[in-house]
């Protein structure tokens, strides 16, 4: 038996196998779960990623490439429309600053959305922006015996010696 073949000898199954499935910008695996294969996206977790399942009516444990097309079209427009199936406090972009609405942002839209946010607040010189102008933590953590960037400044065992020598 080579290793091209499948162990249980069926090559049917292989076929209708999609390894790549697209949501949005962003490619899936279809040969993990639906729900595992949904936690790769940006913006989906392991929760949502299980609500998502069962708003669009989806085994989650089933493979995510073996679903028949109506089924894979249902999960993206779940994704799409996430904010709709979920209470307003499990979106991830509650009262948008500019439209004031609240969405779920998801894939590059979020990369992009964060890195506008991070420079409206360096813009307005608010204190997490200049926190995040310098380069320093933002949220609060301890800074006195962490987070620095200097080389070690440690002891120079050489020029001890050197010194001795003279």
């Amino acid at each position: 038996m080579s290793a091209e073949e499948p162990q249980d000898g069926s090559p049917e199954e292989e076929e209708d196998l999609r390894y790549f499935i697209r949501i949005g910008q962003t490619d899936l695996d279809g040969t993990k779960t639906v729900e595992r294969s949904l936690t790769d996206m940006k913006g989906i977790g392991k929760r949502a990623a299980r609500i998502i399942a069962d708003a669009a009516e989806v085994d989650r444990t089933a493979l995510f490439g073996k679903l028949p097309e109506d089924e894979i079209d249902s999960v993206v427009g779940v994704v799409e429309n996430f904010e709709d199936h979920v209470p307003e406090w499990m979106a991830n972009r509650q009262k948008d600053f500019f439209s004031g609405e609240t969405n779920h942002i998801t894939g590059s839209d979020l990369e992009e959305k964060r890195r506008h946010d991070i420079n409206r607040m360096k813009m307005i010189s608010s204190y997490k922006g200049v926190r995040h102008q310098r380069g320093q933590k933002v949220r609060g953590q301890r800074t006195k015996s962490t987070g620095r960037t200097e080389g070690t400044i440690g002891v120079n065992v050489e020029e001890i010696k050197e010194a001795q020598e003279e």
